[in-house]
């Protein structure tokens, strides 16, 4: 399945509808909005970007200073080992003028059963205060795990409001069926 086909037609419809409603209310009252995101494998840059569209708002990309390995099961290992040690990895960047932002979108996969923890780092890094955060939560199936207790934990004085989710998993499947596939005719 391409990147583009990622969001299923009853989703995308979900997040379009949302994300006009979000303007609306953004036009209304004058807010600004932020997309922020992280995505290791493109997934929820996808979201990120339809956000970014639909609600014209300003588009930031969450990197580590260090970028995580390029294969999968290296960075799996590494955000597991990052995650046990509460380490919060440093940003490449952070946004230079959050005070302008009312509402912040934070994009992210789950990783591990929680928020990875350069988003952690994120969070750590900006005073969102008084602001929306609204989450928008890839994941491979296992659900949000305790990431909303991660947002809570470290935004406590955000509001934050019920996260949109959605699997979206094709890496992980996509090693596992043709590891199967290696294996059937490796044993042949």
């Amino acid at each position: 399945m391409s990147r583009r086909a990622a969001l299923s037609a009853p989703a995308a419809l979900l997040l379009a509808t949302s994300a006009a409603a979000c303007a609306q209310e953004r036009t209304a009252t004058a807010s600004r909005t932020l997309v922020a995101y992280f995505s290791r494998s493109g997934n929820t840059r996808v979201i990120a970007g339809q956000l970014h569209r639909e609600l014209k708002a300003d588009l930031f990309e969450i990197l580590p200073a260090m970028p995580y390995p390029e294969e999968y099961e290296q960075t799996v290992e590494q955000a597991r080992q990052e995650r046990d040690a509460g380490v919060r990895p440093p940003l490449k960047a952070s946004v230079p003028n959050i005070a302008a932002y009312d509402t912040v979108f934070l994009c992210f996969p789950i990783w591990g059963e929680t928020a990875p923890p350069i988003v952690r780092s994120f969070l750590a890094a900006h005073d969102l205060a008084g602001k929306t955060i609204r989450p928008v939560i890839t994941h491979g199936g296992y659900g949000l795990g305790d990431s909303l207790a991660v947002l809570k934990s470290h935004a406590p004085s955000a509001r934050l409001e019920p996260a949109f989710s959605m699997e979206a998993d094709q890496e992980r499947r996509t090693m596992t069926q043709v590891r199967e596939w290696l294996g059937a005719i490796t044993r042949a």
